[in-house]
């Protein structure tokens, strides 16, 4: 039971930091240009240098909706974390870790959301350049997406012995 509690716990801290990562990163896109690499994250458009993301008014709360459930998520997932290591000190044998598995189920539905709306507003706007693709930041989402869900059904039917 301990190895299963420590390896949950190894690949939730694991989803932390994928999640920080992904983030963070400008390297939600990537293309080519004259000029080289061109990356686009949330938050910058880099080329050689960095500057501010430019989207049109009618992108931009799409954007603002992205960031705000990838910021959640790290949120959510950082209060699952915690309430994991408070309930294995506090539950009772047989317990299982109910709060902890909710939590990580809604930053489950975070990263979802945020990553479906980029998916879907976001993935054809670099037309302009050469062979643009998804960027490891993008792959990284959907990986801790599938790590979130995992992990908040393990909470959900684990039980502290």
């Amino acid at each position: 039971m301990l190895v299963l509690l420590a390896g949950i716990f190894v690949v939730h801290i694991a989803t932390v930091i994928m999640l920080f990562v992904s983030t963070i990163a400008n390297v939600w896109m990537v293309a080519s240009s004259n000029l080289g690499p061109v990356s686009s994250g949330l938050w910058l458009l880099c080329n050689q240098t960095c500057e501010q993301l430019q989207v049109n008014s009618s992108d931009e709360p799409s954007l603002k909706a992205v960031q705000a459930f990838m910021i959640l998520s790290i949120i959510f997932s950082v209060i699952a974390l915690v309430m994991f290591i408070v309930q294995l000190f506090t539950l009772e044998k047989g317990k299982r870790f109910y709060i902890t598995g909710a939590i990580m189920l809604v930053c489950w539905m975070c990263i979802l959301i945020g990553v479906s709306i980029y998916t879907a507003r976001f993935t054809g706007k670099m037309a302009a350049l050469t062979r643009p693709h998804h960027g490891y930041c993008f792959i990284l989402a959907w990986i801790c997406f599938c790590f979130s869900f995992v992990i908040g059904i393990l909470y959900l039917v684990l039980r502290k012995k």
